[in-house]
């Protein structure tokens, strides 16, 4: 099962499931393409912030992630 931690920096998440790049980046997340965005802006930016700054909706993000076999990670005490 390939969970999402959505407290997890787009870096920690692209290092762990590398398959999710190009996903990413058809979403509009360009910047995790690029080996050097990846490795400084996507070591501070989480899935839902990177939604924030684009405008994107956190859940439409996350239904696409899901047709691709990606669960969200419950929250402790979930």
């Amino acid at each position: 099962m390939k969970e999402i931690d959505l407290k997890a920096t787009l870096y920690e998440l692209t290092e762990t499931y590398p398959e999710l790049i190009p996903v990413l980046k058809e979403l509009g997340f360009v910047g995790v393409a690029n080996p050097v965005t990846r490795n400084t802006l996507g070591r501070v930016t989480t899935l839902p912030e990177g939604c924030k700054k684009q405008g994107k909706e956190l859940a439409d993000v996350l239904a696409v992630l899901a047709e691709h076999g990606f669960t969200v990670k419950p929250a402790p005490g979930e």
